[in-house]
């Protein structure tokens, strides 16, 4: 008689997930029978799921048992990289809220790279952190259904998915303000770095920018909505390449203060002046710019009330579905950086 197959798993770790839908039985009834420090059950629905996970090749995840019962007060963070101010100012946020319940966050950083990112939360899991907090989501980001099948326990942080536990900013009413702002100096023609369209951050903060601009009756000019990633010398080339267009922008909107500072510098190297000839805004107000030789109007967010939001979900057992995304209010903080500019000169600056 021909052995009967099984579905194949859709990815190449097998998970609990993969045996439990080829046993026909629930998730929780593999972790059980799989788990060694229980009785050993001979029944027969526990000799099927033996063999089907032999047969697929399931080694079961220790770690992320360990995580999974919660056995330590650490907690891990993921980053794309430390060197970036904001992520280092989520770091020190989880911190301060994490030592008002005796917990540690330890960090590791991923370049953006989802590999990185797996071997990452393998290395914290490893280390027996409680729960994983994730600040490099993507939009239809393939770790973090890794991770469900997995069962471990994270929330996502200043990103999202639309559907995990979240908490982050209102990145769209961040966009609409900063844009706001312009309009109301009489700017009509306002460029944008959007940053990188994977993340929900850039994306939210330019559709916050595209509902200011259609709310004034503003047509937008599509060659001045510039993709960038988050980098400093991106912000530069995307500001360059804003400022080579034949009627060049009067203010520019930058999702990030990176990128805002990379404009900084490109805009004062063609020779012209922040805010005399262009208005530029930027956003998260990170120490720094505040103290620029011209500063930068920021949009504010408020990383320890977000980090609070994203250990309260991890201690929560079962959370609302509305409230699976905890979001916080930014604000605008005017600096020098952004002025009003006379009628006239809307379309001739």
């Amino acid at each position: 008689m021909a052995k009967k197959s099984h579905p194949s798993p859709r990815s190449s770790r097998v998970t609990i997930l993969d045996v439990a839908l080829a046993a026909g039985v629930s998730k929780s009834s593999v972790s059980r029978l799989l788990d060694e420090r229980l009785p050993r059950s001979n029944s027969e629905a526990a000799q099927k799921v033996r063999r089907i996970a032999k047969e697929l090749g399931y080694v079961r995840d220790v770690s992320a048992a360990n995580l999974r019962r919660g056995s330590t007060s650490m907690i891990g963070l993921i980053v794309p990289r430390l060197t970036d101010t904001v992520m280092a100012m989520l770091y020190e946020a989880l911190q301060r809220a994490a030592a008002k319940s005796s917990k540690l966050v330890i960090v590791a950083t991923t370049d953006e790279t989802i590999e990185a990112e797996r071997r990452a939360a393998d290395s914290l899991i490893g280390k027996g952190v409680d729960a994983l907090i994730l600040a490099t989501a993507r939009n239809d980001d393939p770790f973090i259904k890794e991770l469900d099948e997995r069962g471990v326990k994270y929330v996502l942080a200043l990103r999202t998915d639309g559907t995990s536990l979240s908490s982050i900013g209102n990145d769209e009413l961040g966009g609409y303000l900063a844009t706001r702002h312009l309009i109301d100096l009489n700017h009509s023609r306002i460029g944008i770095i959007a940053g990188p369209s994977y993340a929900s951050t850039a994306c939210e903060r330019t559709k916050g920018y595209r509902k200011a601009m259609a709310e004034a009756g503003l047509e937008i000019d599509e060659t001045l909505v510039v993709e960038s990633t988050f980098g400093i010398e991106s912000g530069r080339d995307a500001a360059n390449q804003l400022m080579s267009s034949p009627l060049p922008p009067t203010a520019i909107f930058a999702v990030n203060d990176n990128i805002a500072i990379g404009a900084f510098a490109a805009i004062h190297s063609l020779g012209l002046s922040v805010p005399d000839d262009v208005s530029l805004v930027g956003y998260n107000d990170i120490p720094i710019v505040s103290h620029l030789y011209t500063p930068m109007t920021s949009v504010h967010v408020p990383f320890d009330q977000i980090a609070a939001s994203a250990l309260d979900l991890l201690k929560t057992e079962e959370v609302p579905e509305d409230q699976r995304i905890q979001v916080a209010m930014p604000s605008l903080i005017p600096r020098s950086s952004s002025t009003a500019i006379p009628s006239q000169a809307k379309e001739t600056k």
